[in-house]
């Protein structure tokens, strides 16, 4: 039986999430305390794929620092170089090598589908396409690669139609045969000067070949803006199971699926679940929660923050009012030094400082 491997597109620059990706690839972001990344990782592992192809750009060594060689997931890694973010049919293209004349799985690293690929690695292996894609309907398909079909097949796909005839859009997993490459090599750049996948899809349509698809029915998220990065946060969130291994005083409230990290201290405060406190974080005299996560070594003290995500040794401290529909980076520190309105919103970089007067 040939095998099936998965290619990983880690490369990009992740502009959408700027200022945070200025000193982070977008892919290590955390949901729900844990890189958007490793979720694809485990997606892939868990539908039986353990050779995995990581496309990287100029973040390489942080998501080689980060991954690895994959034990840790039980998968092989090997990282292919993307010289520049040319497109996503060129990241398949400089695959070649490492997928040889295996089918394989094409899967965006910035991307989350909660209910994970394995059936539609099994659906493939089954009927054995030259492409399979996974669409979902969208109140938006304007926005989104479109997918018009007949029956079981795909006809055509067209790129952000300005008047979609279907509510499809396409997910960013998609399955391929070697006749991929072929299809890479003859399609031209697009207007912005890129490789697109769905040229090469059309491609194989209109040359013949057996392009099928699945229509996800579970919940898939694209978390390359910060709404959708909350978004994202909040539906890993709803699955936690409450777990308390740090301190908690007889003062604090928590309610709801509410998970605090070893080493925690966490005093005459209210937790309120679906909510993450990574370890040895230190929570004193807050409101912490619902949909938020907040990473390992930070302080949130005298302050209120909701529905928002808070990256590694940052520091919120008697800001007063509430934080909500926010995301911090690293060793930020928020400080208040006066009276202001009472709801506040940031997407701060790593090492900002932020004083409210």
């Amino acid at each position: 039986m040939i095998e099936i491997k998965a290619v990983i597109l880690s490369g990009g620059k992740g502009t959408r999430l700027r200022p945070i990706t200025h000193t982070s690839a977008k892919q290590l972001v955390p949901v729900a305390n844990k890189p958007i990344l490793f979720y694809g990782i485990e997606a892939i592992r868990d539908a039986g794929i353990t050779e995995i192809g990581i496309v990287v750009g100029d973040t390489a060594s942080e998501i080689r620092a980060a991954v690895g060689d994959g034990g840790k997931f039980g998968v092989r890694t090997t990282y292919i170089q993307q010289e520049a973010p040319l497109g996503l049919a060129h990241a398949v293209k400089i695959s070649k090598d490492f997928v040889g004349k295996d089918r394989f799985v094409v899967y965006l690293g910035d991307n989350l589908i909660t209910d994970g690929v394995a059936g539609f690695v099994k659906q493939f292996e089954a009927n054995a396409p030259n492409c399979q894609i996974l669409l979902a309907h969208v109140p938006n398909p304007q926005s989104f690669g479109v997918a018009e079909l007949d029956g079981d097949r795909v006809v055509r796909l067209v790129e952000k139609p300005k008047e979609p005839k279907s509510d499809l859009a396409l997910v960013g997993v998609y399955m391929f045969d070697e006749s991929v490459f072929e299809a890479a090599d003859a399609i031209e750049p697009s207007g912005r000067d890129e490789l697109e996948i769905t040229d090469a899809i059309q491609y194989l349509i209109e040359k013949g070949r057996d392009v099928r698809y699945q229509i996800i029915t579970g919940w898939w998220k694209d978390t390359g803006k910060l709404q959708d990065m909350l978004e994202a946060n909040r539906m890993i969130l709803g699955r936690l199971e409450t777990r308390i291994d740090g301190e908690i005083d007889a003062k604090t409230q928590v309610d709801g699926q509410v998970v605090v990290g070893k080493g925690c201290r966490v005093e005459n405060s209210i937790l309120r679940g679906p909510l993450i406190i990574g370890e040895n974080s230190t929570i004193v005299n807050a409101y912490v929660g619902p949909f938020t996560s907040i990473n390992y070594n930070c302080e949130i003290r005298g302050s209120e923050v909701e529905h928002s995500i808070i990256l590694e040794d940052s520091r919120i401290v008697d800001v007063g009012g509430r934080i909500e529909s926010s995301l911090v980076g690293k060793n930020v520190v928020i400080e208040k030094h006066s009276r202001r309105p009472r709801a506040y919103k940031f997407m701060v970089g790593d090492y900002s400082r932020i004083e409210l007067e």
